[in-house]
């Protein structure tokens, strides 16, 4: 058996949704350079090779710089049965890539995943170069390359142009220079810090009950503790308006004092609240945190 056939180590494998070369497997590769990468037709066939011990993390978008929050994302973390361990911000550069031999004047349609397509609107609009809308960056590029048409072009990251075997016509097309994706790294077991370790981020989710000033009593204990929330977002759960669920981020550790005050007294006036994962910032975070002070 060959080295390039021989079975990979579930332990050594990170799933991911897409194909090779999308920048969730860039994402991978730059967080997890020890591993392997493991495509995966959507975000529930991801967590599902890392519950069936087939890989042993999944890397998963959660939100970009420019286009927002990743559609569904929120519904499917607190089902998957799988645990937030770790984050990782991956600075989008998009290519414009074509088979060998195309000239940029050459192009007059590209294909890519809508988001990357709107981030890249000046760019196109200087060139008078026709969007049109794919499924997704890695896949365009892999279509492309099988098409032989030198009229098209993708717009993907360097790494798919270097699976896939096309040319960087353009390099850094996108419009806004802070675009940036947030992914979180999720395995089977929960791998908690230290309360001692030094600085965390703790996921949580909650709903809040259909009474008055819910949300606000909830989020009182934060404020009188001292304690962060980076994030909150709000979104519908099982088709009703009665009531919303909250994903949020918050700067600390459940076991030391001023966060544990602070969940408890969210716990008193929520229904449903969970922890999703305790880990360590990424160094972009701390970084913004550094820059907005």
């Amino acid at each position: 058996m060959s080295e390039l056939s021989r079975p990979v180590d579930p332990a050594k494998l990170i799933a991911f949704q897409g194909e090779l070369g999308a920048y969730s497997d860039l994402a991978c590769r730059m967080s997890r350079p020890e591993m392997n990468t493991l495509p995966c037709r959507t975000f529930e066939d991801a967590f599902a090779a890392v519950r069936d011990g087939k890989a042993a993390l999944a890397m998963i978008p959660i939100e970009n710089s420019v286009a927002g929050r990743v559609a569904d994302i929120h519904h499917l973390l607190p089902e998957s049965g799988l645990h937030i361990i770790g984050e990782h911000y991956q600075r989008i550069n998009h290519h414009l890539l074509a088979l060998p031999g195309t000239k940029l004047e050459d192009v007059t349609e590209v294909y890519s995943h809508v988001h990357a397509l709107n981030q890249c609107r000046d760019f196109l609009k200087e060139h008078a170069i026709t969007p049109v809308v794919a499924v997704d960056t890695a896949g365009s590029a892999k279509d492309i390359a099988k098409s032989g048409d030198t009229t098209k072009a993708v717009i993907a990251s360097e790494l798919a142009g270097e699976i896939y075997g096309l040319a960087s016509l353009a390099a850094d097309i996108e419009d806004a220079e802070h675009n940036t994706t947030r992914f979180v790294v999720m395995s089977k077991e929960a791998v908690v810090p230290h309360p001692k370790a030094g600085k965390a981020v703790t996921s949580f989710i909650f709903r809040v009950r259909n009474v008055p000033a819910s949300l606000f009593k909830a989020l009182g204990g934060f404020a009188t503790n001292g304690i962060n929330i980076t994030k909150l977002e709000s979104y519908i759960v099982d088709g009703t308006f009665i009531a919303a669920q909250f994903y949020a981020d918050c700067e600390g550790h459940p076991e030391n004092r001023d966060l544990r005050l602070a969940l408890e007294e969210l716990d008193f006036f929520t229904s449903n609240m969970r922890i999703l994962g305790v880990y360590p910032p990424h160094p972009y975070r701390l970084q913004q945190k550094l820059e907005d002070e």
